[in-house]
């Protein structure tokens, strides 16, 4: 009797069966753990803001919308306004993010568009990520004893020689602008190279190879197609690194000169609300820790805006350029 040629392809024991009982008892406890995990992270958010809010609310309803206009914190008077820690908050990190956004960008490119081998390309992402092992006091000391000696003279002979700026309308007598944003910017280098590595590898290579075939040059390629195809994964980690360099404390509150005024000089010092926060709250009293938690929330609402923003920029860059 002839052999079935088919015989083999007869055997269901192979094929996927219902999820048995004990199955799906697994799934519903791994949802329920998924639930819960998510639940109280979102719980905790709640919880920690109704604190804040708590403590915070005589402050409110002293100062109310004054608070955010005013440039004035005097804890002796009782006055307290941080729209100067508001503009060096945001004026500081977004000059970090225009060059630690630049240069990090720049590192993925180098690193994932076969200009060096993989495994050199993997050893200098290793030393790129190792920067976000270096503790913020650390960066804070470099920059006092190496970065501002380092970059003084450049100041003052471009506040010198061009004073007429108001970029440079200041010389750098110590810690400022200039310094807290340098190191702010190596800070975030490693999130946004990290972030940007991963969205050009996410893009399939054979969109590069369609580019070379449409006669584009390696830069054409890089620049018109695989960028602007990356661009929803570059914006996540420019938006991350933006929230990073908002809430910076120690480096900050070292570099940046924590002077209570308003100035678009690179080299004068200001103030940040994260280190407002750190340098005030030891030899605070109830008045000015209930400010102090004001300006906390205010650096909150800063954070959550930035990052509607964000996700705002991502999703239109998703819809335009990937079709999502």
């Amino acid at each position: 009797m002839a052999k079935n040629p088919f015989k083999k392809f007869a055997d269901t024991s192979g094929i996927s069966k219902p999820p048995s009982k004990q199955e799906k008892r697994f799934d519903t406890a791994v949802r329920r753990v998924a639930l819960t995990a998510a639940s109280l992270v979102i719980g905790l958010l709640i919880f920690i803001l109704l604190e804040v809010f708590a403590e915070a609310l005589p402050s409110i309803q002293r100062h109310g919308f004054s608070f955010f206009t005013g440039t004035t914190w005097d804890s002796v008077k009782g006055e307290f306004g941080v729209l100067p820690e508001i503009w060096g908050t945001l004026y500081s990190s977004f000059l970090a993010l225009l060059i630690g956004g630049v240069i990090g960008i720049t590192i993925a490119i180098f690193l994932t568009q076969d200009f060096i081998g993989r495994k050199l390309a993997g050893v200098f992402r290793t030393i790129v990520e190792l920067l976000a092992a270096i503790p913020s006091v650390v960066y804070g000391l470099w920059g006092i004893y190496v970065l501002i000696p380092a970059i003084r003279p450049t100041a003052n002979w471009l506040h010198e020689h061009f004073s007429f700026i108001p970029l440079f309308g200041t010389d750098l007598a110590g810690p400022g602008l200039a310094p807290a944003a340098l190191v702010l910017a190596i800070m975030i280098l490693p999130t946004v190279a990290a972030l940007s590595i991963d969205a050009f590898k996410r893009v399939p290579y054979k969109v590069k190879e369609a580019a070379y075939g449409m006669g584009t040059t390696r830069w054409e390629a890089i620049l018109k197609v695989m960028t602007p195809t990356a661009s929803s994964g570059l914006l996540a980690a420019l938006v991350l690194a933006f929230g990073r360099a908002l809430g910076e404390t120690m480096a900050l509150a070292m570099l940046i000169g924590n002077s209570n005024q308003i100035s678009i000089s690179l080299f004068s010092p200001a103030n940040t609300l994260a280190s407002l926060l750190a340098s005030s709250f030891p030899e605070a009293g109830q008045v000015e820790v209930q400010a102090l938690l004001y300006a906390a929330l205010v650096l909150l609402l800063i954070t959550f805006i930035v990052n509607v923003i964000g996700q705002t920029i991502q999703t239109l860059a998703m819809r335009k350029f990937e079709g999502k």
